[in-house]
Parts: C-alpha cells; sequence; structure tokens
C-alpha cells in the first residue's frame, strides 16, 4: 500500500511542476511517505530525516514534507520532534499534497482529519508499466492487540465498483497485464457499501469477466474472513492467480487469542486445507511474529510446527516490537530481545528449509510466466509465475510477455528455467 501511495504522491507532485531526481541533494522538495508497523521503520525515518536536517540547514528555502503512517500517528509531535519539517499528511490526506505546498514559505501544514479520500481515486504515476497496484479499500476495523494500523488508517472503506471497474479498464487499455487488487484486509470488502450486498468474491467475479486484466493478485487477506465462496473464486476465475497471502502470525491459540486475531490454530489449518484442496497449485505465504509478550517455548514451537504443517511458499518474519496505543503495549511478561532475536533466526531457518523444500517440487514443469524484465544474474531475464515465484531465465524476452518456462532448479525464494519454444 505504501509503494502505491508513493505513485500517487510523485503525479501529484509532478503535476505542481516538479519532476524526479535522484539524489536528495538535488531536490527542491524531500517528501518521506512513511510506515509505523514496526519499531524499526520508525528508526529508519529518523535517520532520513538527519540527512533533511542537514539539507534544510543548506537552503532554507527546500521543503520537507512527511506523509503516510508516521505522520498519522505522531500528529503534531513530528513538528515538535523535527522542527524543520514543513509539511506532515496522514494517509486519508495525501491529496491535500498541493494545497500544503502552495501554503506560505515558513508555514508548517499538517492534516491529519479521517477523511473520505481514497489515495486510489488520485492521479497515479506508475513505476512498471505492465504491472499495476489497485486500490479496492481503505482501513481495518480489526483490533489486533499489536497493530497501530486501525488508528492510522482509519476504519474500513470500500471503493465503489464502478470506480475499481473504471481504473481496471483504463488499466488494460494502457497495456497493463497484471494487478494487484490492495486493502488492509480484502476479504472485508463490500461490508460497509449500501445494502452490504457485494462481497470481495463477486468484485473478483466482475474484474475477471469485464476489465481486460489478465492477471487478478490480492493483498491482503484475514483468516477469519476467508469464505468459501470466496476460495471457490480463486478456484474458479481463469484470471485469478493461485496464490494467497494468509497471515497466520503465530502457530499458537494462546498467542492467537491473546493477540485478538479472532481464529484458532485449528481453523487456520482448515483454511490451508480447504486453499490446497480446491486449488492444488495454490502458493500460500504468510507473516509470522515470534516474541508477542507472554509467548513461551512451547508457544514458540507451536508456531514452527504451523509452519511444518501448513508448507508455506514464503514467510515474512518480524520481531515483535510495541506500538504505542496498541492492547499489547501494556501487556505484561515481554520477551527478552535476545530470545526474540533466537527465535527469529531459527523460525527464518525453518521457513526457509520448507519453501525450498515447496519450490523443489515446482522442478520439470511448465509455468507461465508475466516477464518483468532484465535479472540480476547475468544476462538472465526475470519474472514471475501466477504463484508469485520470482522465475530466472535467459532470453530473449520482453517486458510484458507472458512466456512458457520450463523449471529447472529452485531454491527457497527463486527458480531458473528455460523458455519453451523461445
Amino acid at each position: 500500500m505504501n509503494e502505491h501511495d508513493s505513485e500517487r504522491l510523485r503525479a501529484l507532485l509532478e503535476g505542481q511542476g516538479l519532476r524526479r531526481v535522484e539524489l536528495p541533494e538535488e531536490a527542491d522538495v524531500l517528501v518521506y511517505n512513511t510506515c509505523t508497523v514496526r519499531q524499526s521503520a520508525d528508526e529508519r525515518l529518523a535517520g532520513h530525516l538527519g540527512t533533511a536536517a542537514r539539507l534544510k540547514r543548506a537552503d532554507p528555502h527546500r521543503r520537507v514534507v512527511v506523509t503516510g503512517c508516521l505522520a498519522q500517528a505522531q500528529q503534531e509531535q513530528l513538528f515538535e520532534r523535527f522542527p524543520f519539517v514543513d509539511v506532515a499528511l496522514g494517509p486519508q490526506n495525501l491529496h491535500r499534497l498541493p494545497e500544503a505546498l502552495g501554503a506560505n514559505e515558513g508555514t508548517r501544514c499538517g492534516y491529519f482529519a479521517d477523511e473520505p479520500v481514497m489515495s486510489g481515486d488520485l492521479p497515479s504515476h506508475r513505476e512498471r508499466p505492465y504491472q499495476a497496484w489497485l486500490q479496492i479499500m481503505s482501513g481495518c476495523n480489526n483490533a489486533c492487540a499489536y497493530c497501530i494500523v486501525p488508528f492510522v488508517r482509519g476504519p474500513e472503506r470500500s471503493r465503489s465498483l464502478a470506480a475499481i471497474l473504471a481504473e481496471a479498464r483504463r488499466l488494460a487499455a494502457d497495456g497493463v497485464r497484471e494487478v494487484t487488487l490492495l486493502g488492509q484486509n480484502v476479504n472485508a470488502y463490500g461490508n460497509d457499501l449500501p445494502g452490504r450486498g457485494m462481497t470481495f468474491a463477486d468484485l473478483l467475479d466482475a474484474l475477471d469477466a469485464t476489465s481486460g486484466i489478465e492477471r487478478i493478485r490480492f493483498l491482503t487477506s484475514h483468516p477469519k474472513d476467508l469464505s468459501e465462496r470466496l476460495i471457490e473464486a480463486i478456484a474458479d476465475l481463469p484470471h485469478v492467480c493461485e496464490h494467497v497471502h494468509l497471515p497466520a502470525q503465530s502457530g499458537s491459540n494462546a498467542v492467537l487469542r491473546a493477540m485478538r486475531r479472532g481464529y484458532t490454530r485449528e481453523r487456520y489449518l482448515e483454511l490451508v486445507a480447504d486453499l490446497r484442496g480446491r486449488v492444488p497449485d495454490v502458493a500460500l505465504t504468510t507473516d509470522l511474529i515470534v516474541g508477542f509478550p507472554g509467548e513461551t517455548d512451547a508457544d514458540f514451537a507451536a508456531t514452527l510446527s504451523l509452519v511444518e504443517e501448513a508448507r508455506f511458499e514464503a514467510a515474512f518474519t518480524f520481531i515483535y516490537s510495541p506500538r504505542p496505543g496498541t492492547a499489547a503495549e501494556s501487556l505484561p511478561h515481554h520477551v527478552p530481545e535476545e530470545v526474540k532475536r533466537e527465535r527469529v533466526e531459527t523460525l527464518i531457518a525453518a521457513t526457509q528449509r520448507v519453501a525450498r523444500e515447496r519450490h523443489q517440487r515446482m522442478v520439470g514443469r511448465r509455468y507461465e510466466v508475466l516477464v518483468e524484465g532484465p535479472s540480476r544474474h547475468g544476462q538472465a531475464y526475470r519474472g514471475r509465475t501466477r504463484q508469485n515465484v520470482t522465475v530466472n531465465f535467459p532470453g530473449p524476452a520482453q517486458p510484458g510477455e507472458l512466456r512458457e518456462v520450463l523449471i529447472e532448479g529452485a531454491t527457497s525464494t527463486t527458480l531458473t528455467g528455460r523458455l519453451v519454444n523461445g
């Protein structure tokens, strides 16, 4: 979502006559689009703003802008911590950027209201010609104990079906072959629309039938809202890709309860079995947190065993970090940092081993690959399967092509192969 919002910010800036430059020293306006899901993101921003402070001292006319979730979380405190910042905008206020830049020099502008304007309705400057982000909703109504997203992104709001289809058709006409539908919880799409008659599965039906887009992906699915109807849509709709990102967060029921996730380990594994049963070639990826307050050795062992049972193609692993204002911040029995680090290293090793084993089963098979461009590996090209696995292969190939590739090798993160009939 942050990449999507950055593309919208770039288009707004270009609409003001600005152009992108490569180095901060060359910029008249410095824009930092932020995340605040984890403490590490806050720390990285502080480092970047140290550079901004130096550049602002060198040229007081330079404008410094902070947008996104950290700006929303800190609001006026951001100006107190970083007095050289000129503009701060929350995620629901990105459309205010031209107005803020038009204010008199020396005037601080902060916009943090919960406005019903989605960044998906703003103009965009895409980074990739054949792939695009497509926002279908914003915000989250869940109350996961560790998560700050509902506080900074606001409540769930769905874009209208008409707006989504119109954008998809524009993208298809512009040469886009693959879209990724975005929302904090796409499975909740339509719950807030009048009549509650439109579901996420219905949206996939409409996009598959009328958009002209050849590949449809989506992020992110909350397990408690993954319906049988949605699983059927993934199985039956030809343009919907066989990949589901389904954050588990933990394999321990005690930790899941403390996290307020709304499902059990057993229910999660039922969903995995249903998905693999209905969509045999589906790739499942996940998010996992270690070191949540109160997590015992037995709880962590349950997460490791979940990885073995669910057999994820990839897992994003995180060390728990407390977020201001969340319920978990005040929980007792915080796990020592050295234990967190030891656990995450063990978890990474386990998820990489399982992912490598899952990818090995693809060797000797042919997969459709959307060519993205040159690979980092020598003279090869790279692309992605419908399962969202990166493939490196020798050319010739052109970005945007759909090519068939015979898979000849696999690691935990990538595949290698050769073009069929190419």
